[in-house]
């Protein structure tokens, strides 16, 4: 039974594929009774109002005018669910400023302006919810918030990115090449328009800044952000051979004195790690907390269904805010919170290199890394496509994140180098 005689009325700002999702699985207020409140889905904007969709709502509620929504003194909740960072942030403001309460799934725009839209949601009558930013239907923003709220984050990481993990996972299951896996996945809907935003790891680079500023209290930019665009079936037999398995991972760690590093990269992750066997387009995080220890969260990362969970479990806690639950706390960051500069981030390499075949050249390699202070572990040939080229694929030991930046700069000037030098981290 609804505790609530108030009907709150919700509208949308962009009506695309998670907004639809949003819509049809509220549609009728079949959920009245878990938000403990009626509700009303009130109006939708589109950009074209001619166009067909696959959920088809009354005509009568559908606007062309974000202000339409904004400025209606009788919608409670606004739905930012167009994405971009520019006129998403302007309708953001706008709707806290007159009192709205707003849920998005808005990654980019919370990257870029989180503290500004923050900010003005602590000094409105609204509220600013945001779970779907992140994971799509993992509740990983509300576990850091709420369920390990006792809990500081030595390390958090994991798949964050369901396109990259569907093709790495193809191409190492089917012995794909990575050109065909990606075409098929574009066929199947799966990249972004703009495909830099999946394979360029700057989808990833958004969210894990946005858990380093849940986790931590600090705007944390990605200080290395490599995509999988240059993984090759090479690296995949490599690591299967020595007990890895390639993902893109995102992380944030807290290191000595106030440190902080956040990055995004193909990383070689131990098959006998959880997150090593998360596959197709799922997402995985592993969170480390100094009282509950790892914890991992496994789910789909993608789709309308998946990200509408999300959404609509904002929506419940909107509606439960604007009944009277207080605000979340804010989230305070420690007084000696900084970057990390990449001498205090440590870890074990593996690089990929082609090189001219000829007598000579390993030495020179080596003397390279010599000058960088980087001990090589391992050091295997294989045989390239090029006639005249072979791979180099060698291990570190434990070396900086600095040194190896300066012997791969060293390495794309070095006249028997082919290529820019490939790089996996080993772990997180």
């Amino acid at each position: 039974m609804n505790t609530c005689k108030k009907t709150f009325r919700i509208g949308f700002i962009g009506f695309g594929t998670v907004a639809q999702a949003v819509w049809k699985n509220l549609d009728g207020g079949r959920l009245a009774a878990r938000f403990g409140a009626d509700y009303e889905l009130a109006k939708a904007c589109v950009r074209d109002v001619s166009k067909k969709r696959a959920v088809e709502i009354p005509a009568d509620k559908i606007v062309s005018d974000p202000y339409e929504i904004i400025n209606d003194p009788s919608i409670d909740i606004v739905c930012e669910l167009m994405g971009g960072t520019g006129a998403a942030f302007d309708y953001t403001v706008a709707a806290l400023r007159s009192g709205k309460t707003v849920v998005s799934a808005n990654k980019a725009v919370i990257c870029a302006r989180g503290a500004e839209i923050f900010a003005e949601a602590a000094k409105s009558k609204g509220s600013y919810f945001f779970e779907a930013s992140v994971a799509g239907g993992v509740p990983i923003i509300k576990v850091l918030r709420e369920g390990l709220v006792a809990n500081s984050f030595p390390l958090i990481y994991g798949i964050l990115n369901g396109t990259t993990n569907y093709i790495l996972t193809r191409m190492e299951g089917e012995n794909a090449d990575y050109e065909t896996v990606l075409a098929d996945a574009k066929r199947l809907g799966y990249v972004e328009a703009d495909d830099s935003l999946d394979l360029d790891g700057i989808d990833a680079a958004h969210k894990i800044s946005i858990l380093g500023y849940l986790a931590h209290g600090v705007w944390i930019k990605p200080s290395i952000v490599s995509g999988i665009r240059r993984v090759r079936l090479e690296d995949m037999a490599w690591a299967k051979d020595f007990g890895y398995r390639i993902k893109l991972i995102a992380a944030v760690r807290s290191l000595e004195g106030g440190a902080l590093f956040a990055s995004v990269y193909p990383a070689l992750v131990p098959l006998s790690d959880a997150v090593a066997n998360v596959n197709g387009v799922y997402n995985a995080v592993a969170i480390s907390g100094d009282v509950v220890g790892r914890t991992i969260h496994i789910g789909r990362g993608a789709g309308g269904d998946a990200t509408s969970s999300a959404v609509i479990a904002d929506i419940c806690d909107a509606i439960k805010y604007i009944m009277g639950e207080p605000k979340s706390l804010a989230i305070a960051a420690p007084e000696n919170a900084r970057a990390a500069s990449l001498d205090e981030v440590s870890g074990k390499f593996y690089i990929r290199l082609e090189v001219a075949d000829e007598a000579g050249v390993l030495a020179s390699i080596a003397g390279v890394f010599s000058d960088a202070g980087i001990s090589i572990e391992t050091l295997m040939q294989r045989s390239c496509e090029r006639d005249g080229s072979a791979w180099l694929l060698l291990t570190t030991h434990d070396t900086t994140e600095g040194a190896i930046k300066k012997a791969c700069g060293a390495l794309v000037a070095h006249p028997k180098v082919s290529s820019e030098p490939f790089v996996l981290r080993f772990g997180y």
